[in-house]
């Protein structure tokens, strides 16, 4: 529905925030969930709390890093299932008030609401999910989804930021393009290039330009994304996932073809397995390689027609490893199916 109003719900540190709340001991101390819980092991950051935070530990770091970075910081096991029981019980909470929620992931929702006073529901919906919960909240409130959803990191954390066309540009024009959301590093150094490092930069720019150098449609789109502009349709539509995937980070580097291959056919066959109990065919796959020390490189294929044949799915992820010429050491492998989309 298009909303009046659109409040995009963000949980603080969220993950870090439900390992607070079962061990209470932990309160003020530096948090770091990932992996085993065993920073001596290969494995990333799945979250910090804002403690650990203060120490340069952020999201996807190696667990050794976060380890030599702030070594009394205290490292637990990444538990998925109580995370998604704490996350459900979120949203049930949104979903109580007159408002649709459009769930975006554990931590996070859009919600639409015709109202006269999006601050005063904002701070209804912290209040609740706060008593009910636990769990302090960000509300980031826009006329669509863009602005909604970047006024949260001004909001962050536990407070209650509104941005929409008439303070855009007074809010953004001045910040660096990564302050969109939809521009990552990448297409910033790009931009850069181009001379083109601020938002209000970004919105002056000459349309032809941006389609020259990164293609008709996503181009524009860069502009538009810093004029604010932005959809303002909210669902309550459950998400469908896209893919399916596998990983596995090796504690001891892989250097053997031949083994590299039976891995990656062992992946292969857990997300076909995955892709038959979702009930979709999966249309392309691809293969994800992190050689030694620190380099991921992804490849893929689309298949010739859909599929959830295992046989398939191994032999097409074993000759997509085949496209991969670095000869490197290899620490990590990963395996994903993709839908077709709309299916």
């Amino acid at each position: 529905m298009p909303a009046d109003w659109i409040l995009h719900v963000d949980l603080d540190q969220f993950i870090a925030a439900v390992e607070v709340m079962r061990h209470p001991e932990l309160r003020g101390r530096p948090v770091v969930v990932g992996g085993t819980g065993d920073p001596t092991q290969r494995a990333v950051v799945a979250t910090a709390s804002y403690e650990a935070r203060e120490f340069g530990i952020q999201s996807g770091m190696p667990l050794r890093l976060a380890a030599k970075r702030c070594p009394d910081a205290v490292f637990l096991p990444v538990d998925k299932p109580a995370y998604e029981e704490v996350s459900e019980r979120v949203m049930a909470v949104l979903r109580e008030f007159p408002v649709v929620v459009e769930v975006l992931g554990w931590d996070e929702a859009f919600v639409g609401a015709s109202t006269d006073d999006p601050e005063e529901l904002a701070t209804r919906l912290r209040a609740a999910v706060a008593e009910r919960t636990g769990l302090s909240c960000a509300v980031g409130v826009g006329d669509n989804r863009l602005r909604a959803k970047i006024a949260t990191g001004f909001a962050k954390p536990g407070g209650i930021y509104r941005l929409t066309q008439d303070n855009w540009s007074e809010v953004m024009d001045a910040r660096p393009v990564e302050a969109l959301w939809g521009i990552g590093r990448k297409t910033a150094k790009k931009l850069a290039e181009l001379g083109t490092e601020t938002v209000g930069q970004l919105a002056a720019s000459d349309p032809k330009e941006l389609a020259a150098r990164f293609g008709p449609t996503m181009g524009p789109w860069y502009r538009l994304l810093a004029l604010g502009h932005g959809d303002r349709e909210v669902t309550a539509t459950p998400y469908v996932p896209r893919s399916r995937s596998r990983e596995v980070t090796y504690q001891e580097n892989l250097t053997d073809p031949a083994e590299i291959a039976r891995e990656v056919a062992v992946l292969a066959r857990r997300v076909a397995e995955d892709v038959v109990e979702e009930g979709r065919p999966a249309a392309r796959v691809a293969v994800k390689v992190r050689f030694a020390p620190f380099f991921t490189q992804t490849r893929s294929v689309t298949l010739d027609a859909p599929t959830s044949d295992a046989d398939v799915l191994e032999r097409t992820a074993l000759a997509v490893l085949g496209r991969f010429e670095d000869g490197r050491p290899v620490r990590l492998l990963g395996v994903r199916a993709e839908f077709e989309t709309g299916k």
